[in-house]
């Protein structure tokens, strides 16, 4: 069997209006999904605040331990949009009006026929020798210095970098996944589905309960790299919901 490439990531989302419940995040969702799919592990997710010296905080905490990490929000024209200030400022580098995003955002106001003012230049602004990500929604760049890559916070903006982004970056084996339903809560599943677990440690076994307003049931979802390791665990899993249905049948009046 062939090791499986595992690529992890992180995710820090900068802004006070997420910690003060303001906005809401769409954007940790939406990578988390892109990157399952391309096979990147996201293992962590921060939010910090618009706070300069918490950002480099975060951002050395994290780029030291994933292979990617992602960031959103904070690369606008306003004096709270700090991101590119302490990214620099994490990788000891100036921070600069970058020439082609300075080109890039002058052509876009003279063909809009609006100012290019020194607030609108701020979105210029990136570590120096950090290199463009696309923004085909609002022109705008985000950047990428080492393994870090900084988007906008807006979720139409930040998808749409994400989407110029992925195909550049190293991805591991995708997981793969199966879903069981029983018919049995977690209760009655718990234990058993612990002893699957032992038994199929390259899995990863999660239980979701519901309850329909009349009786609770359980999703159980199946997580594996390998497909013969998942399709393994998954038959052990089916095989201990039928002995907990021929358990229960067995006991009744």
């Amino acid at each position: 069997m062939t090791s499986p490439t595992i690529v992890t990531a992180a995710m820090l989302a900068i802004g006070d209006e997420l910690l003060s419940g303001r906005t809401k995040d769409k954007n940790i969702g939406h990578l988390a999904d892109m990157l399952t799919m391309v096979g990147i592990d996201l293992r962590e997710v921060r939010i910090v605040a618009d706070d300069q010296d918490a950002i480099v905080e975060a951002l050395n905490a994290l780029r030291s331990r994933y292979r990617h990490v992602f960031t959103s929000g904070g690369i606008g024209p306003t004096h709270d949009d700090i991101t590119a200030d302490a990214i620099s400022k994490a990788f000891g580098v100036e921070c600069i009006h970058e020439p082609k995003a300075m080109e890039l955002l002058a052509a876009m106001y003279e063909r809009r026929g609006m100012e290019f003012t020194e607030a609108r230049k701020r979105m210029a602004r990136m570590p120096e020798g950090a290199t463009h990500i696309p923004n085909p929604v609002s022109t705008a760049p985000g950047f990428a210095i080492e393994n870090v890559y900084v988007m906008a916070g807006v979720p139409q903006v930040f998808q749409a970098m994400l989407d110029a982004l992925l195909p550049s970056l190293e991805t591991g084996t995708p997981v793969l996944s199966r879903t069981v339903r029983s018919p049995y809560g977690e209760g009655d599943i718990g234990a058993p589905l612990t002893e699957v677990q032992k038994n199929h440690p390259e899995t990863s076994i999660g239980s979701y309960p519901k309850f329909d307003g009349k009786s609770f049931s359980t999703d159980i979802v199946i997580r594996a790299r390998d497909a013969a390791v998942l399709g393994a665990a998954e038959t052990e899993v089916i095989a201990m919901i039928e002995a907990i249905g021929r358990s229960r049948e067995k006991h009744q009046p």
